[in-house]
């Protein structure tokens, strides 16, 4: 029986492995450039677009590569703001959600980084299930292309916030961050780059080392160790103290400050001891939290404080020279929490 060849996935590739792989196969490196502006510039989902290709080029890249297919399967607008959102299929069949919010200083896409997530974070949709697998490089570009084409306008920032943890698929999330930036793509600035992580130290260090001007967001969640543990399993790898020291050292190495991502949960993290621990705990660091009351979804109780209680929490913070701000609730008519929309694809799907 003839062994299938698998195709290399081209869209993954970066500018200089591109121009060194045409030359690989006997072409000219020049075509390698026009291949990644097709691909990364006018975001062509097809080789036979690149019509400053020859006939027999474009042949031979459909036989040999494969640009891996992000394509949209259901859509959502809302009708509260303007946020949109997004369920794309995979190549293989798996599921990823997106997510577009518009602001006045632009366009914000939310991507994902993975099929399903193994962190296990009690409050998070996405987690449930597990993990399937990390997304490719192209993948996570693919998000991104996709919805500026739907759109019609240009993403001016990304969040890597959606399904999955980026550290835990760090060399692909790294990858994603280089040529998401690179001038030869759509060259969006690294400081406008956010991704969010539960908690990896290992790879916060590393990423520390890369000087990349992105912005780490760390989910704390809990303003102690033991309330971690509570709610992020990945706490019982790695302590409070330990991540905390990744944070400061992450600033140190690129000079930018921290984000701390807190879910606000009724009666679980949000009281004035709470509030308390966390002034201890980072009123000499150089961040910014973001509160974010948690959006409930029906596989677990947990429930959002009241505004009046979220705004005190807020203020305790402020009043001690925490920078704060209480994350803008979007998107709650369309399956707003991360993970909704496709575990509802997913469950619906079983029971047909």
């Amino acid at each position: 029986m003839e062994k299938t060849i698998e195709k290399i996935d081209i869209r993954s590739l970066d500018y200089k492995e591109l121009q060194e792989e045409m030359t690989r196969i006997g072409e000219k490196a020049f075509r390698g450039k026009q291949i990644y502006e097709w691909l990364h510039v006018k975001l062509a989902d097809s080789f036979q677009e690149m019509t400053n290709l020859s006939r027999s080029l474009r042949e031979r890249l459909e036989a040999q590569y494969v640009i891996r297919k992000v394509d949209m399967l259901e859509h959502q607008i809302s009708k509260k703001d303007p946020t949109e959102k997004f369920l794309f299929e995979l190549e293989d069949g798996n599921v990823v959600e997106s997510v577009l919010m518009k602001y006045n200083y632009g366009n914000s896409v939310c991507i994902s980084s993975q099929v399903g997530c193994r962190m296990g974070c009690k409050f998070c949709a996405s987690t449930i299930g597990g993990k399937v697998r990390n997304l490719t490089t192209s993948e996570m570009l693919g998000q991104v292309y996709r919805i500026q084409k739907i759109s019609g306008e240009r993403v001016s920032n990304i969040v890597v916030m959606g399904t999955g943890e980026p550290l835990d698929n760090y060399d692909n999330f790294l990858k994603f961050i280089h040529m998401v930036s690179d001038e030869h793509g759509l060259h969006i600035s690294q400081r406008n780059i956010t991704a969010s992580t539960c908690g990896i130290v290992p790879n916060i260090k590393r990423l520390a080392e890369e000087k990349l001007q992105i912005t780490l967001a760390l989910s704390l969640h809990g303003s102690s160790q033991e309330k971690r543990q509570e709610l992020m399993p990945i706490a019982y790898q790695y302590d409070l103290s330990e991540v905390l020291a990744a944070c400061e050292e992450y600033f140190e190495k690129t000079g930018r400050r921290i984000t701390f991502e807190y879910s606000l949960v009724q009666g679980v993290n949000d009281t004035a001891e709470d509030a308390a621990r966390l002034i201890k705990m980072l009123g000499h660091m150089n961040c910014h939290m973001n509160l974010i009351p948690v959006n409930p979804i029906k596989e677990r109780a947990f429930q959002k404080p009241s505004r009046k209680n979220a705004e005190e929490f807020k203020n305790k913070l402020e009043h001690n020279g925490i920078n704060v701000t209480i994350r803008r609730e979007r998107g709650s008519d369309i399956d707003g929490a991360c993970g909704q929309l496709r575990r509802r694809h997913i469950t619906s799907k079983k029971e047909n």
